[in-house]
């Protein structure tokens, strides 16, 4: 059971997801002292939560003991290797517009896995992700997923008139592709319209820790009342973890819920699910020096199945696969155009500044 659905007051609940406790087993070892300092309630009510919490926990315990039908359910959720790789074989990619980007993924951005991808200021984060909000609608028969998509805006830089200039560039594209293919360009037409695009694109905007918190525990209700999403993009799911959390222990607890959350959503929806997380920099002293690494520290580095860190190579923008366990480690140049992201061209190359 989670803490959201735990049988105690709305205030309590808010309080203990504030803090990072997203389930009952988060609650398993902390004394009723220490809960009531965190959340800043009386002594007695940390009593009452752990309680009740306990109960709710032994209740679990004797419902995973029921003999047949647990071992019925252990089956059910097992996977043969064979399954798994059919599974793979079978997995759709988003495209990112640049097809030199999308061969160091397999493809593109995989479904059903969470994929975190950092870099420094103006290199393209934003663009890529309103890019791949767009190019997720390309209807299944074009190449596409025909999928809408949820935005969840931390820091304010989604831009409807970039989306809407990147969308329509890729309706343009996508008929001068498939007519010089000698499909249907009328049907593509009648599928590809420049209002569907903007209108799914779901779009939130969040303004703290505790209303990115709220939003991504509500995403499982909002997937199965909104269907055929097919990618959740946080842009960036750094913001206001850097700007409002002085205890370090604290934020690692509560990003560790919310990797886990969104990690089960992806795979609850295997297939079908893509889940992109957006990164900051920050400077890290290694060998003597000052690098550039991506924040939140070493433990949250290992909560997303894929990294991919944008640099830049002189006046050139690069991806590099920095962590994957299906993809080698490899870089590609990609360009930000009037129409969204490309392939590099020199043309497209960064105007300097003095």
């Amino acid at each position: 059971m989670e803490i959201s659905n735990l049988p105690i007051s709305p205030s309590h609940r808010g309080k203990l997801l504030a803090a990072g406790y997203t389930t009952l087993a988060s609650l398993s070892s902390i004394s009723p002292v220490q809960l009531a300092q965190e959340l800043n309630i009386a002594l007695q009510e940390a009593y009452d939560i752990l309680k009740v919490t306990s109960e709710s926990r032994n209740f679990e315990s004797c419902n995973e003991g029921l003999g047949e039908g647990a071992s019925l359910f252990s089956h059910s959720r097992a996977k043969t290797a064979w399954d798994m790789l059919s599974e793979e074989r079978s997995l759709r990619h988003i495209t990112t517009g640049s097809q030199k980007f999308d061969a160091i993924l397999g493809g593109g951005i995989h479904c059903s896995e969470v994929t975190e991808i950092g870099g420094a200021p103006g290199i393209g984060k934003t663009q890529l992700g309103i890019q791949l909000a767009v190019n997720v609608q390309i209807p299944v028969d074009y190449g596409g997923l025909g999928g809408k998509a949820v935005y969840i805006d931390t820091e304010g830089s989604f831009m409807v008139e970039r989306a809407y200039q990147i969308a329509e560039a890729c309706i343009s594209n996508t008929l001068d592709k498939f007519n010089f293919q000698g499909m249907d360009m009328r049907a593509c037409q009648e599928k590809m319209q420049l209002n569907n695009f903007l209108s799914n694109i779901f779009y939130f905007r969040i303004c703290s820790y505790t209303e990115q918190i709220a939003v991504i525990n509500y995403l499982e209700k909002f997937l199965e009342e909104q269907k055929n999403v097919k990618i959740i993009i946080i842009d960036s799911i750094t913001f206001h973890f850097r700007q409002d959390f002085d205890d370090l222990a604290l934020r690692t607890r509560v990003l560790s819920g919310i990797s886990l959350k969104l990690m089960k959503l992806a795979k609850k929806y295997c297939l079908s699910v893509s889940v992109l997380l957006f990164n900051q920099v920050t400077t890290k002293f290694t060998e003597g020096s000052f690098q550039l690494t991506l924040a939140l520290g070493d433990s949250w580095s290992h909560a997303c199945t894929n990294r991919i860190i944008l640099y830049w190579n002189g006046d050139e923008r690069h991806a590099y696969i920095d962590k994957s366990p299906s993809l080698p480690s490899a870089a590609a140049p990609f360009s930000v155009t009037c129409e969204g992201i490309r392939d590099a061209l020199p043309q497209y190359k960064r105007a300097r500044t003095t």
